[in-house]
């Protein structure tokens, strides 16, 4: 009888063992969740990508390295894209530069522009655009910190048609590029040239025949007068002497007889 009612008790225990859940750990639950299911699609979607972008790279050669080359040319540009505080620093050095020069040999055009834009920075109208691969600096009416009404009304702010006319100067590759322009030759006054003819208001560079030849006249004029010279000079001064006696002599006796 007893061994019967172990052998019950353990068959009991076996049949709530089977129809009891297999507890399953949180790594699994959290694998079989929704989440989990969609970042492993997500996962094999991008590994599939990847994959043909490998091999597509190594079928079309050209074409990937001519996408490489567009890619990292963007990111070089985005990198090196000035900023605001670069375009006043940058107009600071301009503005000294112009300053160590008299204002009688100062380029006008030159002058003018960096007077403008020193105008424009001191008042607070000057204002930086970001456009991803390049930078904008364009003018505005009012500084931001004024309080007039017609400064602070979004229905009176200037559209975005009249941003080109507004305009400065573009930021690319690390450079501003319409302020350089503007410093060309900026210690060149071109009024002082505005009287001569055309022919000589423009200057050409001198061909490298031209700079060979002034170079060999230029040395040759610092030589020392050789002997040779100096003989020759001699023998043509007694030369003439030797021509000119004889019809001296001549004269003479003519006017004595």
């Amino acid at each position: 009888m007893a061994s019967f009612r172990v052998v019950r008790r353990t068959l009991c225990a076996a049949a709530e063992a089977a129809s009891a859940p297999v507890s399953r750990s949180r790594w699994e639950k959290l694998k079989n969740s929704k989440a989990g299911v969609w970042c492993r699609s997500l996962v094999s979607d991008y590994k599939e990508a990847c994959r043909e972008m490998v091999v597509g790279a190594w079928e079309r050669p050209l074409k990937a390295s001519v996408y490489g080359t567009l890619l990292g040319g963007a990111y070089a540009c985005f990198y090196t894209k000035p900023d605001r505080t670069s375009f006043e620093a940058d107009l600071l050095e301009r503005s000294n530069q112009l300053g160590l020069l008299s204002p009688w040999i100062r380029s006008g055009t030159s002058d003018g522009h960096v007077q403008n834009l020193v105008k424009l920075r001191n008042e607070g109208r000057l204002r930086h655009a970001s456009l991803g691969l390049l930078s904008l600096m364009y003018r505005s009416d009012y500084d931001p910190d004024v309080t007039l009404y017609e400064a602070q009304c979004s229905n009176l702010s200037v559209p975005w048609r009249e941003l080109p006319q507004r305009v400065l100067d573009v930021g690319f590759a690390g450079r501003w590029w319409i302020l350089d322009s503007k410093m060309k030759d900026y210690d060149v006054n071109e009024a002082e040239f505005k009287h001569l003819p055309v022919y000589m208001q423009v200057m050409s560079p001198p061909s490298v025949q031209e700079v060979e030849r002034n170079e060999r006249l230029h040395k040759e004029s610092w030589l020392p007068l050789t002997v040779e010279d100096e003989e020759k000079d001699t023998n043509v001064e007694d030369k003439k002497e030797r021509e000119v006696k004889p019809v001296q002599v001549a004269v003479e006796e003519q006017t004595r007889a």
